[in-house]
């Protein structure tokens, strides 16, 4: 991605181990991981990309790809871009964050239910 569509890694040459080890510039959070614990956000991903039509990777109604092996990123480049996590969070974060996806309470708490710093109810 870096090298062939974006072109700023061009002359990188990193061995897999190095690639592993993340010494590329840049940093690919995906939605599952610390930095994007909640799937949902894949639906925009794959609406504006068309995925389905250009490369024929699904979505369940739980936000998971078929086939499994797929996988889906957000590309950040920038040279001081550091990976990070989201840590717990509490009632009036996931209000303003139902608020904003347009949801109610408790299906951002179920979206959220492992992030969430607080016992929904």
């Amino acid at each position: 991605m870096r090298k062939e569509y974006w072109g700023y890694a061009s002359e990188e040459a990193l061995a897999n181990d190095e690639l592993i080890a993340e010494k590329y510039q840049g940093i690919r959070p995906a939605p599952g991981y610390p930095a994007c614990p909640e799937h949902s956000e894949k639906a925009p991903l794959f609406e504006v990309l068309d995925a389905t039509a250009q490369i024929g990777v699904k979505l369940t109604e739980n936000f998971a790809m078929w086939p499994g092996a797929a996988v889906s990123g957000f590309y950040l480049s920038h040279p001081d871009s550091q990976y990070f996590a989201v840590a717990k969070i509490e009632r009036d974060q996931v209000e303003d964050y139902a608020r904003r996806k347009g949801w109610t309470l408790a299906e951002a708490e179920r979206w959220l239910a492992p992030n969430l710093a607080y016992q929904p109810g």
